[in-house]
């Protein structure tokens, strides 16, 4: 594949519109990457620390300790029993995953990646860098016969949706008529927001209501950035079908895509502990409920929305005319048309921001 195919960052586009938000007296909102703001938990930076003398190669299958880990947050936060040690990867972050899994899973000219169509650009990048084409649907109808990997991502990056039991059970019905294997991005399943989801846990495809007690051809991508504000330490896994996740320990083995040690051990800490968690949706809480009131006051309708770490809305104009309406007021959103050519009039506003600054947005919105 030449790297021509690959297309241009699209955030390098938004540097006029942050030059003119920076300009404002009392400086830059950010609030157009969702990157974490606040500190790392105190416990999960010890447990780093304490293992620092990683003098040896690490294992790329990791610890005994962090697959166990992985196997207990998967019981207890999502309702998934008996993952096995053999069904779960550590990753070196989740966005190299969602970049090379349809390299490493041998997809190639001719085959299809399908991705939401309101979507994580890096979906249609592994395709592209795989020599696959990706295709841009929500229905499972209408996914082609030469589908061979299919993205879900629930809570959805950016448009905060939430795929329910019915749902994941047709689009494993469908990948599973087509041969296809299906990789569920669920990064944002502890931030559940607006209805069921205030109260109950956001589903996995790896749930039993979901895959009838076979895992055969499906895998869950999770990452501890959001949850853990770990997006510095590169902490991800994956998990599901056993001979898939053999095909990429082989890959990774070979490629040398290794956690590093210090990292496996806080991530042991970081899933064995719920308190953090909690603190840390609790911040997320009151700064969309803070922040959700101020957007609409501005005119912008919040569409879908009920999890994740981002607002999703329109003024119903061009989505670039509300980004330099945002950018007078010193407030840097991102547009929609960086998720897809669906969405044209959309913007996507992140929850990252330290209190104050999303204090300043409110004000600057009212």
């Amino acid at each position: 594949m030449a790297l021509a195919a690959l297309p241009d960052y699209p955030w390098d586009a938004m540097r006029p519109y942050a030059e003119i938000a920076r300009r404002h007296p009392d400086g830059i909102v950010d609030l157009s990457i969702g990157s974490p703001v606040d500190e790392t938990p105190r416990l999960v930076r010890e447990a780093l620390a304490s293992a620092t003398d990683a003098h040896a190669y690490p294992q790329t299958a990791g610890t005994p300790a962090l697959r166990s880990a992985v196997a207990g947050w998967f019981h207890r936060r999502r309702a998934v029993p008996d993952v096995r040690d053999d069904e779960v990867l550590p990753t070196i972050g989740s966005k190299e995953l969602v970049a090379w899994l349809p390299f490493m899973l041998g997809l190639g000219d001719g085959d299809v990646v399908v991705h939401p169509r309101a979507a994580y650009p890096t979906y249609a990048v592994g395709a592209a860098i795989a020599g696959a084409r990706p295709v841009a649907s929500d229905d499972p109808a209408d996914w082609p016969e030469n589908t061979r990997l299919v993205w879900l991502n629930s809570p959805g990056n950016p448009d905060g949706s939430v795929l329910d039991v019915a749902d994941l059970r047709r689009a494993v019905a469908r990948a599973r008529e087509l041969g296809a294997i299906v990789a569920s991005d669920e990064c944002y399943a502890e931030l559940g927001w607006d209805g069921p989801w205030r109260d109950e846990p956001v589903p996995s495809v790896l749930d039993p209501r979901v895959t009838g007690g076979d895992r055969t051809g499906l895998l869950a991508v999770y990452s501890l950035s959001k949850q853990s504000n770990l997006a510095g330490y590169r902490a991800a896994f994956v998990a599901g079908d056993s001979s898939l996740i053999e095909r990429l320990l082989t890959v990774r083995k070979h490629a040398g895509m290794i956690p590093p040690a210090p990292v496996q051990a806080a991530m042991v800490v970081a899933l064995a502990d719920d308190e953090h968690v909690a603190a840390q949706k609790g911040l997320y809480r009151a700064r969309r409920d803070a922040l959700r009131p101020a957007l609409e006051q501005f005119g912008i309708r919040i569409d879908r929305s009920e999890a994740g770490l981002y607002l999703w809305g329109t003024k119903g104009v061009d989505a670039w005319t509300t980004i330099a309406e945002l950018a007078e007021r010193g407030i840097l959103a991102g547009p929609g048309p960086f998720y897809g050519d669906h969405y044209p009039q959309h913007v996507r506003v992140s929850l990252t921001a330290t209190d104050e600054r999303i204090a300043a947005a409110v004000t600057r919105l009212s």
